[in-house]
């Protein structure tokens, strides 16, 4: 039977804190057969849903005690370099995607463009300002393929059609990922308005939990908050889930240190 995690945090760094001592004792060490890492081991929970009520309190990144001697899981410069990686479309050489690839430069079939026919009346949204230049752009080169934002997208619509709809996910996996030796740990980001605020709702297919989790979140928080600004709401509650979250065995005694049970006995280890 699965073992399923519920954590409830006032911030994100009491997130990372209570789910990196959960995994200690609810965690199982298991060999990785395929994927980042192949042949080592890692600490993984089933499943685990972390419920952050005011993930925008500061500091947004877990600050480790001096006295433990334990580096922070991640330097206070990062977010800086983290958020074009998220929020554009930037790719670096070597890169076949980023997070913000995908939301902010997603392509569109040439023959949506003639949304307004009869075909696809009753298929694709009719409104013109979505088709228009402002969000319908064209990407440089002889190949003619044209883009979305996710990101400007949702902002519009909950300005423009209301808060109350189902509708507003920013999708960042694809059918295709299947076929790369590197697909993206974050699938989506899932939205909500209520009680005048901007909620997001996370999942990750895989996900470090020592570095890669107060990161992505810090990043994701902060991706919130321009949208909640932009749409003209309140920033909300974050709530993140996923299938793999772990710890790599390389950081399993740094955990242990952290909670002072060096001895600790892991589940399976």
């Amino acid at each position: 039977m699965l073992n399923l995690q519920m954590i409830n945090a006032t911030n994100l760094s009491d997130a990372w804190f209570q789910t990196l001592f959960r995994m200690l004792e609810e965690g199982t060490v298991f060999k990785i057969d395929r994927g980042s890492y192949a042949g080592q081991k890692r600490l993984e929970f089933d499943w685990v849903t972390v419920h952050v009520k005011y993930p925008g309190a500061k500091p947004l990144l877990p600050q480790i005690e001096p006295h433990h001697n334990i580096p922070n899981p991640v330097s206070g410069s990062y977010l800086d370099e983290y958020m074009p990686y998220l929020m554009t479309d930037e790719l670096k050489p070597g890169e076949s995607y980023t997070y913000g690839s995908r939301m902010t430069a997603a392509k569109i079939p040439i023959k949506w463009l003639a949304y307004h026919t009869e075909s696809y009346q009753d298929i694709l949204i009719q409104d013109k300002e979505v088709w228009s230049e402002e969000f319908i752009k064209r990407k440089p080169g002889n190949i003619i393929e044209y883009y979305i934002s996710q990101i400007d997208l949702m902002i519009w619509t909950y300005k423009n059609k209301g808060y109350r709809n189902n509708q507003m996910i920013l999708q960042v996996g694809e059918p295709t990922d299947m076929l790369l030796q590197d697909p993206p740990c974050l699938r989506h980001i899932d939205t909500r308005i209520q009680d005048g605020k901007l909620h997001f709702m996370v999942y990750f297919r895989s996900w470090d939990l020592w570095g890669g989790f107060p990161a992505n979140l810090a990043g994701i928080q902060l991706l919130k908050e321009y949208c909640a600004s932009e749409i003209g709401v309140e920033d909300g509650e974050l709530i993140a889930t996923s299938k793999g979250l772990h710890l790599y065995d390389y950081t399993f005694d740094l955990a242990k240190c952290l909670r002072m049970k060096d001895d600790m006995k892991l589940k399976g280890e």
